[in-house]
């Protein structure tokens, strides 16, 4: 990618597509498509192809996804399926057929099986039954690797797959019904602290272990990939994470400390786990000579001061 190369980010509003768009400019990028959804429905394949028929973009990053934690993810199972097949396969067959040089794909950990052995290498990819409550988004997000890897044997495509870890950072979602733990965490703890509140419920019995990583870092990540490398030293996909985890009770301690709520903390074991650990294998990426910068505390504090300049709109 050269500095004015045209590149699009398919989902710039969300948390990994800000991410994104903020790393590109930081690094000198200046030539950025960004459509809103009011401007460019991602659903529409018609829309989509007329898009890149008429923008004509050289480098596509496709961070457009309907995400959201557990709860989400298993009362609005149709349209996780639905919407993220959509969306994926509306943005790779218009990048194909109007000439994209290289696209880079946004999937996600959950792709694993739920028994997978730790940590997570990349050719453990379906080796295993999924996890339950996310199983619809997991197959989605299994097809678009797929996909990717289809048109570049087919049709000689230099299509990137990358599967983040859990992520948080700037630009989150705080909503408690559709968020992922973390910062629902945050919300819970800065409400409680402020109401006066003596004690937060956290979902589960807090024993599974979770890898998280900063937006900011996955965003680097991305770059750093697309600018330097290709599908065929990458292969179907790569892993990207901090290679780090704790438990969620751990999280949570954390998440009280950087937010200073000191009421307790119920943990409620009638809620679901989901899977006992999700921890990636990271080294394939370590290898190509990145790694991520960001320590949990210092990222959560950070998650929490871009949360307090946007309260209002935040929750």
């Amino acid at each position: 990618m050269k500095p004015d190369s045209k590149i699009y980010i398919a989902g710039h509003r969300g948390l990994v597509g800000s991410a994104i768009t903020r790393r590109l400019r930081s690094g000198g990028y200046s030539n950025l498509s960004l459509r809103t959804h009011a401007e460019l429905d991602l659903l529409d394949q018609r829309a989509v192809d007329e898009f890149f028929a008429r923008e004509r973009p050289e480098y596509v990053f496709l961070a457009a996804a309907r995400v959201g934690g557990i709860h989400a993810n298993n009362t609005y199972r149709a349209d996780f399926i639905y919407q993220n097949l959509m969306i994926e396969s509306n943005v790779i067959h218009a990048s194909y057929r109007h000439g994209v040089k290289k696209l880079m794909f946004l999937g996600s950990s959950c792709i694993y099986p739920k028994y997978a052995p730790q940590p997570m290498k990349e050719e453990h990819l379906l080796t295993g039954l999924l996890e339950p409550t996310n199983e619809p988004y997991a197959i989605a997000k299994i097809a678009g690797i797929k996909m990717c890897d289809a048109y570049n044997r087919q049709y000689g495509t230099n299509y990137i797959s990358a599967m983040p870890t859990n992520l948080y950072g700037p630009g989150d979602n705080y909503d408690l019904q559709n968020s992922h733990v973390l910062p629902a965490l945050i919300r819970k703890m800065h409400e409680a602290k402020t109401n006066g509140g003596k004690e937060v419920v956290v979902w589960g019995t807090g024993t599974p272990r979770r890898e998280f990583l900063y937006s900011d870092d996955l965003a680097d990540a991305c770059v750093f990939l697309m600018e330097g490398r290709n599908a065929k030293e990458i292969g179907e996909f790569i892993n990207i994470g901090s290679g780090r985890e704790v438990t969620i009770h751990e999280l949570a301690e954390l998440v009280a400390q950087v937010v200073e709520f000191h009421g307790t903390l119920v943990f409620d074991g009638s809620k679901p786990d989901g899977t006992p650990r999700k921890l990636l294998d990271v080294s394939r990426l370590l290898a190509l000579g990145w790694q991520a910068k960001t320590n949990l505390r210092e990222g959560i504090s950070k998650a929490y001061s871009d949360f307090l300049k946007n309260i209002t709109h935040a929750v």
